[in-house]
């Protein structure tokens, strides 16, 4: 006889969760979990994957526009909205099934509802209640709008994936990842577009030239970025489109307002406080290396915990529980070093420290920096600039952090992280040949720094 109905009660099947689950079971756990909305969670439901389909779609029409430099003539295109929708929704219901299909071939009992919990080991699932000696709280975070008058007027990114009809004009409040995605989706899918940011510059916390080469490559595609500024109310106009007064008291009207102001831990209602577990800033859920909270058994991983925001770091985290609690290899989620790509139109990513971040670690350091014309762009008569950046601590010589903008951005980065993480230095680039003619050979061609001042 067992004294709990399972080993381990999972609450949230995003990323994160599932693959907690799974590596459990396949370790003997005896795992539940419970999902109140669609398996797959933000990421493929409403996040990374539809997200980045949109990205294709939204890039075709540039692509039109290039081929002339390159002999082909394009006759007129035309863009569906609603088949886009269409096929974006029959690909994450593929997904879906996928997630379902894993956890059921792993053994996991999914129970449908937001679980709550009773207790430190009572998880209550609509009106059944399951015990757990271990708890998992992986429920992810949710898109936040700014506390305004007419707010509920605006979208979320939720929201964004589905809309009945495609917007003739959009604004979008935020300057972060999300906010410059979108903009360039609905950019390039013929929508006109503003961005609204209360700070000087958009992507903040990023490297400052990536943020400065992004920031022209939005403005040359026509996207229109307006700082230091953001909405101070919403009102339906007699036109029934949206009247936006900005903190300057200027006023303008938008089929859609879209927030990308941030988003949150989705800690509403679970029974957090009744069960102990403490909540840190913003709400999150506050844990230690491994993943426990100030309850012994419960435990957090992914977006609900605010480290890092990053699917691929939810499912370490997740996979790292499963190992040390069931597996019997104890080991620890790193979060040093982890790379991040930003699907906006200039893409960019990034492995490692902000040239900011390096200089305060630094007693001394040298930046490689190159900004060139991509190939691609050249018979396109795009005047366009592509960034690459390293960043090396003098004394030691070791590459500290590492920058791309232009295309293949995070394809190039995903293959580079390799070798900031394992602590290769800049002669170790400098012994590297170069595959000519790409973009990313200027990454180990760089050799002399640049001025300080410059």
């Amino acid at each position: 006889m067992h004294p709990y109905d399972y080993d381990l009660f999972v609450i949230g099947g995003g990323s994160g969760g599932v693959r907690a689950a799974r590596i459990s079971a396949g370790h003997g756990a005896r795992v539940g979990l419970c999902e109140e909305s669609r398996l797959g969670g933000t990421c493929v439901i409403r996040g990374c994957v539809p997200k980045k389909l949109m990205v294709f779609a939204s890039q075709f029409s540039e692509a039109f526009e290039d081929a002339a430099g390159y002999g082909w003539s394009v006759g007129e295109a035309r863009f569906d909205w609603p088949a886009l929708v269409a096929a974006k929704e029959k690909e994450i219901t593929r997904l879906e099934g996928v997630y379902g299909r894993l956890l059921e071939g792993a053994g996991v009992t999914v129970h449908e509802g937001r679980g709550r919990l009773i207790d430190a080991h009572t998880v209550e699932v609509g009106e059944r209640r399951f015990t757990a000696k271990t708890i998992l709280v992986a429920v992810g975070g949710r898109p936040t709008k700014l506390d305004i008058p007419g707010a509920e007027l605006g979208i979320i990114s939720d929201d964004a994936f589905d809309l009945p009809e495609q917007p003739k004009e959009l604004l979008i409040v935020g300057g972060g990842y999300i906010a410059v995605e979108f903009a360039g989706i609905f950019n390039g899918l013929g929508t006109k577009v503003t961005v609204a940011y209360r700070r000087d510059r958009i992507l903040r916390g990023f490297d400052e030239d990536v943020r400065r080469v992004v920031d022209a490559g939005m403005r040359e595609r026509g996207v229109d970025i307006r700082t230091q500024v953001c909405p101070a109310r919403l009102d339906r106009a007699d036109d029934g489109r949206i009247e936006v007064t900005f903190t300057d008291d200027s006023t303008a009207r938008y089929d859609q307002v879209f927030f990308a102001t941030g988003r949150s831990p989705y800690v509403g209602d679970l029974g957090l406080e009744a069960a102990g577990v403490t909540l840190g800033r913003g709400g999150r859920i506050e844990v230690d290396d491994d993943s426990r909270t100030s309850v012994e058994n419960i435990f957090a991983v992914g977006d609900v915990t605010d480290r890092i925001q990053l699917t691929p770091v939810a499912l370490a985290e997740g996979h790292a529980f499963a190992d040390t609690q069931y597996g019997g290899m104890p080991r620890q989620a790193s979060h040093d070093n982890v790379p991040s790509a930003v699907f906006s139109q200039p893409p960019a990513a990034s492995v490692g420290l902000a040239e900011h971040e390096a200089r305060e670690r630094c007693e001394a350091l040298d930046v490689y920096r190159s900004e060139f014309t991509p190939m691609r762009y050249t018979l396109a008569g795009r005047g366009e600039k592509a960034l690459m950046k390293l960043l090396v601590d003098r004394d030691s010589d070791r590459v500290l952090g590492l920058h791309v903008v232009g295309p293949d951005a995070g394809e190039i980065v995903q293959g580079f992280a390799v070798a900031v993480r394992a602590g290769l230095t800049k002669a170790d680039f400098d012994r590297t040949i170069g595959i000519h003619p790409t973009s990313a050979e200027e990454l180990v061609t760089m050799r002399v720094p640049v001025d300080p001042a410059t």
